[in-house]
This record gives C-alpha cells, structure tokens and sequence, in this order.
C-alpha cells in the first residue's frame, strides 16, 4: 500500500492543530474536538430539519461530512476567519489550496477507498450549509465559554457569529431552534446541567 495508507495517521493530526490563533485563549481548542463538536451539531440541526421542518436530511452522512469539513486544515493550518475572507482574491486563493490539500489527504488512502471519501471530504450542496451553519455555532459555543472564564477578548467575535447566524437562520430555521433551544445551556457548571 506504500503511502496510500497514510489518510487516518495523518487525519489523527487534528489533535495537534490548535484553533483561534490570533486570540488569547482561556483554554485552547484543537482542530479534533471542534470537529466533533460540529459533527454533533450539524446531526441535530438536520435531525430538527427533518423532525420539525419536513426535510429529507442524511443527518448521519452530514455528521461524516462535518467530521472531516477542517482536515484539509492539516495541511494548511488554520487560518485566522479575518484572513481567511479578507478579500475575494484572498477567499478564491485559500479556497483553491484547501481543495489541493484535500486532493492530498484523498490520495493517502487506497485507490478502492477514495470513491467513498472524496464525497465526505468535498461535502455536497444539500449538507454542507448544515455543517457551515454548525461550524458557526460551535464558534459562537466557544465565544459563550470564553466569556463565562472571564476572557473579553472573544466579545467582538461573539456579536460578529451572532449576526453571521442570523443570517443563516433565514434559509436554516434550525439554526433558530438550536440557539433558542439548546444555547442557554452552555457556560452552565455540570451540577447545573445534571440539576443537582
């Protein structure tokens, strides 16, 4: 198999690449537990969909989707959102070396594997807004958590997710439902969760 069986030793690295750069943190946050985090968001937002809104939604295929959405970010690093949409020029660019890093990943796996993850790792119109819309929600989770640790530096970033979710809630009414439903319950100390 020589190097087409590096794909998971090398998605296993999202452990190392660590989120929010230009920012002073309160505690850090890597690329692997975001992903979760967004998988297991992007799931109820399109189970919500499904439930509430009668949509036809692979909640599990856009959980994968959502699981792999940043491992082109292996290669790349991540790159500060500021940067990263800066400008059309800068967007179209970055847009092409993520897609150059996720042809790389796909080739790390066996020749009779990749027609079942390239689809995973390039997402597919119907489930990527899901997961980009989870993505935000995870940023937004991380701003919440930031705030109740005492760090202002995440205050600016917090109205910014706030408006961009908004937005998406126009199109994705889950996204309504989650924030509404679900978001009060973040910064809450575990005794508070469980209701002791």
């Amino acid at each position: 198999m020589g190097n087409n069986a590096h794909f998971f030793a090398t998605v296993s690295r999202m452990k190392y690449i660590n989120r929010w750069a230009l920012m002073r943190n309160a505690r850090t946050e890597n690329l692997s537990e975001h992903s979760l985090e967004v998988a297991m968001i992007t799931h109820v937002l399109c189970t919500i969909g499904n439930v509430r809104y009668d949509r036809d939604l692979d909640a599990d295929r856009a959980a994968m989707i959502a699981l792999y959405h940043d491992a082109s970010e292996i290669i790349t690093g991540d790159m500060p959102t500021p940067v990263k949409y800066y400008g059309k020029e800068i967007r179209e660019a970055y847009q092409k070396v993520e897609e150059i890093a996720v042809n790389t990943l796909l080739e790390q796996l066996p020749e009779d594997l990749r027609d079942t993850y390239a689809p995973i790792l390039h997402g597919d119109a119907v489930l990527t807004p899901y997961v980009k819309a989870a993505d935000k929600l995870s940023a937004y989770i991380k701003c919440i958590e930031e705030q109740v640790s005492g760090n202002s530096e995440f205050f600016s970033a917090m109205r910014t997710t706030e408006e961009v979710l908004k937005k998406m809630a126009e199109t994705l009414p889950e996204v309504n439902d989650f924030m509404d439903e679900f978001l009060p319950s973040y910064g809450k100390t575990l005794d508070e969760l469980l209701g002791k």
